[in-house]
């Protein structure tokens, strides 16, 4: 992994906004985990339907795309 800041100014200020407006950087460290985790349950349940923590694999869907997003506006209209 390369420590080089390859942050454009913009992406590193929608980041700070993200997390000072939008969700709290321990919410999205949490966020994070628990998709992870979901997804890691998921292959090696070989895409068995997991009940548990559907709903916030919902929600943690929703932030992980907006921060995508904010670091690479790859769906927003330019």
């Amino acid at each position: 992994m390369s420590t080089k800041n390859t942050l454009s100014q913009e992406a590193e200020t929608r980041l700070i906004d993200f997390f000072n407006h939008i969700i709290d950087p321990e919410d999205m460290a949490k966020v994070l985990r628990q998709v992870n985790c979901i997804l890691a349950l998921g292959v090696m349940r070989q895409h068995e339907t997991l009940q548990i923590g559907l709903t916030n694999f919902e929600d943690n869907y929703y932030w992980l795309n907006e921060l995508a997003e904010i670091l690479n506006p790859y769906l927003s209209e330019e």
